[in-house]
């Protein structure tokens, strides 16, 4: 029992030293490769925020007009020249899957991983890691509770500004975004995903918080990018984000941390993060 008790502790340490900062500065100059160095927190960028708001918005859209026909209330609060606009895309995909249809290729509902496979030609899944330690979410500000949250939690994300983002889709942070999911809804109108607490994710892009610490023998292949949601996001797309603020504050815009690969990847392949950015 002694040494169960041990392993089970010795487990959590694993997972929750990235976390203490005592443990991060003595051990930053054995892990090089593990770090990755931004010249100020303005340069934090692999790709630019117009570069990811597109992309996210590709997806997004795709993703809507899959899933059409249970838009119907969503649609009857926007404006008559955005719901024309999506009417008029789903018109174009029903005209080409008929002539799909007509070669014996039948599919008209696909799932999100697929929508992503055809939209920017690749998908992401979780598979179990092949780290032997390996082991989204609510946007905390920095003035903001979260001491019980992170209790024993390994996938809260600090922001180069302070900002939290908790990631764990169980106990109490799965009950804290599930309470503030139904705050922000305004009725058909979802503020955020929720999906991603379930087996049943719509949006196939929040997988970030699972990605594991580069180490010096695995080299980091993704990096993480911070990223606020601008005020002009289209409403009707809110219902991807699986992100929601802790507080009820229109001032601050939304934070989300996107992922960005630093090459090509393979297929099948692992994806490995920076934990630690270092701002000179």
């Amino acid at each position: 029992m002694p040494r169960r008790l041990l392993l089970g502790l010795w487990q959590r340490w694993r997972r929750y030293k990235y976390r203490f900062v005592p443990w991060i500065a003595l051990n930053l100059s054995h892990n090089p490769r593990t770090l990755r160095y931004v010249p100020e927190e303005s340069k934090d960028k692999v790709i630019s925020d117009e570069d990811v708001l597109g992309t996210l918005l590709k997806v997004f859209q795709a993703l809507f007009l899959n899933d059409f026909d249970k838009q119907s209330e969503i649609l009857t609060m926007l404006p008559e020249p955005v719901k024309s606009k999506y009417q008029d895309l789903v018109a174009l995909e029903h005209q080409r899957v008929k002539l799909l249809e007509n070669r014996h290729q039948q599919q008209n509902i696909l799932k999100p991983e697929e929508i992503l496979y055809k939209t920017l030609g690749f998908s992401v899944s979780r598979a179990t890691s092949s780290l032997i330690s390996a082991g989204k979410g609510t946007v905390y500000q920095k003035y903001e509770p979260i001491f019980f949250q992170s209790i024993g939690n390994p996938f809260i994300f600090r922001c180069l500004d302070g900002v939290l983002i908790d990631g764990n889709d169980k106990g109490i942070s799965k009950v804290v975004y599930r309470s503030c999911d139904g705050r922000d809804r305004l009725g058909p109108l979802k503020m955020s995903d929720s999906t991603w607490l379930t087996s049943e994710i719509h949006n196939p892009l929040a997988v970030g918080q699972y990605v594991n610490n580069c180490s010096n023998d695995r080299a980091a292949n993704v990096c993480y990018q911070e990223f606020d949601v601008p005020a002009f996001f289209p409403i009707e797309l809110k219902q991807y984000l699986p992100n929601i603020a802790y507080s009820y504050d229109k001032q601050s815009p939304l934070r989300c941390v996107v992922l960005v690969a630093l090459r090509d990847i393979n297929q099948g392949e692992e994806l490995f993060s920076n934990y630690y950015t270092i701002v000179s």
